[in-house]
């Protein structure tokens, strides 16, 4: 398969497009592999191209139980930031921030990845503290980070309420000016091509119905498409983590099922240039680039693994937005929708081996999965392949919850609704 380029493109405009080939391949399933990934989102499909591209194993397999890219990938609001404050989130997903500013080159793929920057607001003077807190801890470990006056924040963001009579009045606020967005169809697409390029098998409609285990040693899967054997095994499924993680006898992890949704506008001509954050209502929003708002706010308010929310979330979503910028209140609501979040009890996600040998777990990312995209399947990657974590996911390990090394970021406890 021919790597794309601009002169591929205008060879194109002379034969009427039709010269190119399928992104990837459609293969049937082998019978045996060095590796397999459950999970054909963002991060199975990043693991299983770091496992070709920087371990040398070359027969990996992706089982995917529906069409590719239909998980949480392609339900989100697209958010990419490492601004973080406890140092072992603050490395890991400053090191997925470095993957993220060269991925598209890397996978020869345009991920549309804009740093247009993050603006956290700040609605009193208890926040401004806390942000200044934040921003020198993610200063001192090499992390971009301005603290903005309420006048820097109005230069940015000239739409927000910031009359006598705004609800929240804006204090401020914290920005990462390398943070931005990236297309969520864009990255699972341009991962599936690449890895796919270094001759990973991409198994759709596959869904995984058991493990073979063994005297504790995983042996293989069972599929709706047939029995396939393989030592190392990884799991990377969001949401069904837990039920996935059950075929294999791993019946009590730290996590909970949860709905977040999500919603677009109308297109619109520029309206915002970069990502906001409003923290004291639970609201962000940016802009595509087809002209739409993008935004969410809270989970909704019980467990569920259906990909489908509730209008009272949407309502609360959309008071919390009018509060913030009261002339979104002409636009129209497009349409909106709801990924299936696995929130463990700390907020910060796991990355780890798991008691069955040559089982490996990736789940509990909370609201942070798709920035961490790229980070995710570099450790994953490492971690299967080396059989033990990389230093920079040593502490994410699914014991730390038994031993009580909690990464609780924002300090509610074992609350997993509340991450």
């Amino acid at each position: 398969m021919s790597r794309y380029s601009a002169l591929e493109v205008l060879k194109g405009g002379l034969t009427g497009q039709k010269h190119w080939q399928r992104a990837w391949r459609d293969p049937e399933p082998k019978q045996e592999y060095d590796a397999i990934i459950i999970g054909g989102g963002g991060h199975g499909l990043a693991t299983a191209y770091y496992l070709a591209k920087l371990h040398g194993m070359s027969r990996i397999a992706v089982c995917e139980k529906g069409y590719l890219g239909g998980g949480n990938v392609g339900r989100n609001t697209t958010i990419v930031r490492s601004n973080y404050m406890l140092e072992d989130n603050a490395h890991f997903y400053e090191h997925g921030m470095k993957l993220w500013e060269e991925l598209s080159q890397d996978i020869n793929f345009n991920v549309m990845f804009s740093q247009r920057g993050i603006i956290n607001l700040a609605h009193s003077d208890a926040q401004m503290d806390a942000f200044a807190r934040r921003g020198n801890a993610m200063r001192l470990n090499g992390i971009d980070a301005e603290l903005l006056t309420r006048d820097q924040v109005k230069e940015h963001l000239p739409m927000l309420d910031y009359s006598g009579k705004a609800r929240f009045p804006v204090y401020g606020g914290l920005q990462q000016p390398r943070g931005g967005t990236a297309r969520h169809d864009a990255v699972a697409w341009g991962y599936a091509r690449a890895a796919d390029m270094l001759g990973v098998d991409i198994l759709q409609n596959c869904e995984v119905t058991g493990f073979d285990i063994h005297d504790g040693k995983v042996q293989g899967i069972q599929t709706t498409r047939g029995a396939i054997k393989s030592g190392k095994v990884g799991i990377a499924v969001a949401g069904n983590t837990s039920r996935v993680c059950a075929l294999a006898g791993l019946n009590r992890l730290p996590i909970e099922s949860h709905k977040l949704q999500a919603m677009v506008s109308e297109p619109l001509k520029p309206f915002i240039d970069t990502v906001c954050t409003f923290g004291a209502g639970h609201f962000y929003v940016s802009q595509s680039d087809k002209g739409g708002l993008v935004f969410g706010g809270d989970l909704d308010g019980y467990n569920s693994y259906a990909q489908r929310g509730n209008l009272p979330m949407v309502a609360h979503v959309l008071q919390c937005g009018m509060a913030l910028m009261p002339a979104i209140g002409r636009i129209r609501l497009l349409r909106h929708w709801a990924g299936v979040m696995d929130m463990s009890m700390d907020g910060s996600p796991i990355i780890s081996t798991t008691p069955v040998k040559g089982l490996y777990l990736n789940g509990g990312w909370c609201y942070g999965g798709f920035k961490a995209t790229p980070a995710s399947g570099w450790c994953f990657a490492h971690t299967v392949a080396q059989d033990r974590p990389h230093r920079l996911n040593e502490a994410f390990t699914l014991d730390r919850f038994e031993r009580g090394y909690l990464i609780d970021e924002k300090g509610v406890g074992p609350i997993p609704a509340l991450h």
